[in-house]
């Protein structure tokens, strides 16, 4: 164990390949929580990963004849590029075994690096099971992700450069844990010198094997792991890093998808990077931690790990980001299915901003309508509560249901029968407060909305959504209503999408 401190210190090596990156404050993140915030900025590494240092720190020790066979590695991406960088550096061949469900990224840029990839299972561990098949069929070298003394220490440079760019006080640093190469390396070094400073680790919900380990003494075997942090994706932790973690390690924690989410967009905020779920890991515990614990005044650090995202998961974070914020509700509200109550529920939701409506009629007693609103803090939520069932609207919050966030949101809506002489409508509506309002004031009250649909989309304008119910007599008085209100509107009542999904039986 105590050699650690030793392999890390020799571990100089890894500069021929590896950058020292930068420990940046987060000044915006920093003001909120009341601490100062410091980001390891490993995503800015020539692999935007800090997988790289253990890669490079184990192959460059390898024998010349080592050297000549080749080495062969399983990985879900990051550690992957290390080894394809390495083996370009020092002249050697590289093959990659990944995971089917491996982000493109991070395939392509194994690929760009001149590495060989085979695609095998679904998950980390069966691409691991089959690279180890292969590189006792080929005589490859193995290079563990984590899993290796020589990997660890690479991995500890990390955290000599922390305390090199961090001399002063420093309470605690936030790692990352998947298989626990990066916490061990940081633990290895950090304790015997700085025993005071917490070393915490954090890892998903849904992938949190270092944790469940710790806590019964022994290595554990996931049935599953989620896929949405696939950097941190592991089934099993190794068995030297648990044996290091078991003695140097404070604390592991775990964190949600929307934390993750959240933490992705407080990087963005502060610094215009961003990264990936794996590499924002470590904000979101530490932000979590400062909540739990009251922390003030304190000097924390987070590693972040890696930024290979790719570009279409954007979506999603920037979908739940609020949510883990808890600066977004989303809830359920049963309102009279009659003329009227549409406006007066928006009335009682006040100058808050509406962030998402989703509304089908279906029923000629109630209707029930899918809302998001905006918050400054979680505890508004209790008092907008309070006021609505004061009214008699019955409220049910979806914040913390996943299928509500991830399908119900996308599909409330389908034919309604019942809503006879509907027009369907496109509006463009200014995001400010008061656009819905003004709209509803402007309508005659005569007419029922049996459809309405609106998500804010960050946008300057809003897209929206809207059903009618106008008698064939007001046709007239409809016409002028939307020339009137002022909002572009386009007729999509001929829309086959309307006519196959959403208006009356074919």
């Amino acid at each position: 164990m105590d050699r650690y401190l030793e392999r890390i210190l020799q571990a100089s090596r890894v500069y021929e390949v590896a950058d020292e990156t930068p420990l940046q404050t987060l000044v915006r993140l920093s003001e909120r929580l009341e601490n100062t915030v410091r980001l390891k900025r490993e995503d800015l590494q020539p692999v935007f990963s800090f997988k790289l240092r253990g890669a490079y720190n184990k192959m460059a020790q390898l024998s010349e004849v080592e050297r000549q066979r080749g080495v062969i590695a399983a990985s879900a991406g990051n550690h992957a590029q290390g080894v394809a960088l390495a083996a370009r550096h020092l002249g050697t061949r590289a093959l990659i075994v990944m995971p089917t469900t491996a982000p493109s990224i991070k395939v392509a840029a194994v690929r760009a690096l001149g590495g060989d990839v085979v695609l095998a299972g679904v998950s980390y561990s069966e691409a691991y099971e089959q690279a180890l098949i292969m590189a006792h069929d080929q005589s490859l070298t193995f290079v563990h992700p984590y899993d290796d003394p020589d990997v660890i220490a690479g991995q500890g440079t990390v955290a000599q450069e922390i305390l090199r760019q961090n001399p002063g006080a420093l309470e605690a640093i936030f790692v990352p844990v998947g298989g626990g190469g990066l916490i061990s390396g940081v633990a290895a070094l950090v304790k015997p010198l700085r025993p005071h400073v917490r070393i915490i680790g954090v890892q998903p919900q849904d992938s949190d094997a270092m944790r469940r380990s710790l806590a019964v003494g022994e290595r554990i075997t996931l049935d599953q792991v989620g896929l949405f942090a696939d950097g941190v994706a592991v089934r099993q932790v190794g068995e030297e890093t648990f044996r290091i973690c078991q003695r140097w390690v404070d604390e592991v924690v775990t964190v949600d998808t929307d934390a993750i989410c959240a933490a992705v967009k407080d990087v963005f905020d502060d610094v215009r990077a961003i990264l990936e779920p794996a590499g924002a890991l470590a904000l979101a515990g530490l932000k979590q931690v400062v909540q739990r614990e009251g922390w003030q005044g304190k000097t924390l650090v987070a590693i972040g790990s890696g930024a290979n995202l790719n570009f279409d998961r954007l979506r999603f974070v920037a979908e739940r980001a609020e949510l883990g914020e808890q600066r977004e509700v989303l809830f359920a509200a049963t309102i009279p299915e009659r003329p009227g109550s549409f406006r007066r529920f928006c009335e009682l939701l006040g100058p808050r901003a509406v962030t998402e409506f989703n509304y089908r009629y279906a029923d000629s007693h109630v209707a029930h309508v899918f809302v998001g609103v905006s918050l400054n803090e979680r505890h508004e939520w209790e008092k907008l509560q309070n006021v609505l069932e004061n009214h008699g609207i019955k409220t049910l919050d979806l914040t913390g249901n996943e299928m509500a966030k991830l399908h119900v949101r996308h599909l409330v809506g389908g034919r309604a029968p019942q809503a006879e002489h509907e027009t369907l409508y496109r509006f463009e509506f200014p995001e400010r407060p008061g656009a819905l309002s003004r709209f509803l004031e402007q309508m005659n009250a005569h007419w029922n909305i049996s459809l309405f649909h609106y998500r804010n989309h960050g946008a300057d304008y809003g897209r929206v959504l809207v059903g009618f119910q106008v008698p064939p007599d007001d046709q007239g008085a409809f016409q002028d209503f939307l020339q009137g209100v002022g909002y572009p509107a386009v007729d999509e009542t001929g829309n086959p999408a309307y006519a196959l999904f959403l208006g009356s039986a074919l």
